[in-house]
């Protein structure tokens, strides 16, 4: 184990394994094969275009409908304000939508669906050599060693029996600052040391200097042992794969020269948390139909959540260095979503970016509770508000730059929702009635889309319903799943409202461990961090009870989940809350079934023995 801190003046090249290839020149390209990718980018742009027409197409049909419910007599101030509003709503719903629909075709239409978006994932024989080297990055600060030690564990016991381990080498990177923890870690990395050391180079690397949070320590590495490496596998502290996904990651950009990056799809792992068990069930039903929508017209500017990926270290280390934006924090210095940045600019660079639209072996743990979630979204808001400066990036794809803007509309939607109904309350004029419950239903349905897709596919397959616990407990779980996203979607709406109107005024999210045991919250603990939220619930329910009593039943969902935030907050992490989830199946995932997926090993609290996982039927 080589064991160091940063210095400037100290090249650093650890020991261990060297590849023999790094850096692979492009052979010549046969002129067959530059007449097949051209009629491929043809029909890609032909997608995008076609993706486009319908996203316009579909939001000027609904200004127009919310225009038409609005105006019944004359235009007014308050009116344009809601009509306003209401279209800085309606960018990331209807993508979803349309995603969501060219999803649902594709899983219907295709017994390859995954394959038909995404090609590259065919590229990938199990029987090539593995000829490259491979960095695995486990990025971490302050993080609780003996989770890390037992993710880490897992994963390089499974590259030792898999007989590829020696294509490898781990790098633990710390950012802690905790002098306990930093003597645990390197405590953790001994240990492991001494396990797989003989298979497999570990290295342990502590910045004293914390500059870039997680970008800056990725580059750190990238400056001092990147051309070493042909790749490198991106890992957060919660991040788990298995051998089979990491290899093919790895034979993909061997037989791919032109992928820059190539991200998988991150499922969540099973969980005994109530909170996060309906919160993934929700997103793992959504994830497929969306990705594969996207895939189909994103193409090679795929999307790059920051771990579970890997890195072509080259071009990476050339062209993904990250800008210091002018100005001080919050939305100045470093930035916090390096993901999607990093992607675009390895784009500019005439490099894929590419996903693997399938649910094979990749998985991150989701947190435990809403004051937890609420703590890692704000720190997403704070960073996609960064992009706002770097949208006039030159040289970056017609696509590239609407992602930036899709990931800044995915936040200014919450106040914007909430202007639209508070606007609302307020207006005299008339309206139509019958316009407005259609604008409803389409916009419901429209933001339930990515899930109601990926339902039907699960219940239309026999061996999907049986992964999921059988039809009844998919459509129990999919309805409970439902009234958890009404209750918490004001609660999240108002925390990413309020920080971003104090983001002018230097609010901001340190970058701290994120909490993801079970763990009960004191109500001491859901007052001071969802205060605002029940406050805001009592006196929106004064108002409108003043304004128009008539429409209470309208307000009542929102109502219901800002009043009884606190509670529910409670409830919704109590252990015997997600003990009775698991006793019964519901909001299962296809990985509570241990055996299928390899995870029994790996000592999960759904896999523990005093858990009861029911059959599936």
């Amino acid at each position: 184990m080589r064991r160091d801190r940063d210095r400037a003046d100290d090249p650093g090249a650890p020991g261990g394994r060297r590849a023999s290839h790094l850096h692979p020149t492009r052979r010549a390209v046969a002129p067959h094969a530059v007449k097949a990718a051209e009629a491929v980018n043809a029909g890609l742009r032909w997608r995008r275009a076609g993706f486009a027409l319908a996203v316009a197409a579909t939001v000027v049909a609904l200004v127009w409908l919310m225009a038409a419910t609005l105006f019944v007599e004359r235009v007014d101030a308050i009116g344009l304000g809601m009509l306003l509003a209401f279209a800085v709503t309606l960018p990331w719903t209807v993508v979803g939508f349309w995603n969501a629909a060219i999803g649902l075709a594709l899983m219907s239409a295709s017994r390859d669906p995954a394959g038909l978006v995404a090609p590259h994932l065919h590229a990938a024989d199990p029987r090539q050599r593995i000829e490259a080297s491979t960095a695995l990055l486990a990025c971490i600060r302050n993080e609780d060693t003996g989770r890390l030690s037992r993710n880490l564990a897992w994963m390089l016991d499974g590259l030792v029996n898999s007989g590829q381990a020696a294509a490898f080498q781990l790098y633990v990177l710390s950012d802690s600052d905790d002098p306990g923890i930093v003597a645990a870690e390197a405590g953790m990395v001994a240990q492991l040391e001494a396990r797989f050391g003989s298979a497999v180079a570990l290295h342990y690397r502590r910045r004293e200097q914390h500059h870039g949070f997680k970008a800056g320590n990725i580059r750190g590495f990238c400056e001092r042992w990147g051309s070493l490496h042909d790749y490198a596998i991106v890992l957060d502290a919660d991040s788990l794969m298995t051998p089979q996904a990491m290899l093919r990651l790895v034979r993909i950009m061997q037989a791919r020269p032109g992928i820059g990056i190539l991200q998988t799809l991150v499922t969540g792992l099973p969980s005994a948390s109530a909170f996060t068990r309906m919160f993934q069930f929700g997103m793992r039903l959504g994830m497929r139909s969306y990705t594969l929508g996207a895939a189909s017209w994103q193409g090679d500017c795929g999307p790059y959540w920051g771990h579970n990926a890997i890195l072509r270290l080259p071009p990476f280390i050339e062209h993904c260095k990250l800008p210091e934006l002018p100005g001080p924090p919050p939305l100045g210095g470093p930035v916090l979503s390096h993901d999607q940045l990093e992607a675009v600019l390895m784009r500019r660079a005439g490099y894929e970016v590419r996903v693997l639209p399938d649910e094979q072996g990749s998985w991150e743990e989701n947190p435990p509770n809403i004051l937890e979630f609420i703590r890692r979204d704000l720190r997403w808001c704070q960073g996609n508000m960064q992009y706002l400066q770097l949208l006039g990036l030159p040289g970056l794809r017609p696509v590239s730059r609407c992602q930036l803007l899709l990931a800044i509309a995915m936040y200014l939607g919450a106040p914007a929702w909430l202007a639209f109904m508070m606007l609302g309350m307020w207006r005299e004029q008339p309206f139509r009635a019958d316009f407005g419950l259609v604008l409803f239903i389409a916009v419901m349905g429209m933001n339930l889309a990515p899930k109601l897709a990926t339902i039907v596919d699960v219940l239309l397959r026999a061996p999907l319903r049986r992964a999921y616990g059988g039809a009844p407990r998919i459509v129990c779980g999919a309805l409970l799943e439902f009234g958890f996203w009404v209750l918490t979607g004001p609660v999240v709406a108002v925390a990413v409202t309020l920080f971003l109107l104090g983001l002018p005024f230097g609010r901001r999210v340190g970058w701290a461990a994120q909490q993801r045991d079970v763990q009960r919250i004191d109500w001491r603990v859901a007052l001071r961090g969802l205060w605002p939220q029940t406050a805001l619930g009592l006196v929106l329910a004064g108002l409108v009870w003043w304004r128009t009593p008539g429409a209470i039943w309208l307000w009542s969902p929102v109502l219901a989940g800002l009043i009884g935030s606190i509670p529910f907050a409670c409830w919704s992490a109590h252990h015997a809350v997600g003990r009775w989830l698991v006793r019964w199946g519901m909001c299962r995932i296809p990985e509570e079934a241990p055996v299928a997926t390899g995870l029994a090993p790996h000592g999960l609290p759904v896999h523990a023995p005093g858990a009861t996982v029911p059959a599936a039927e």
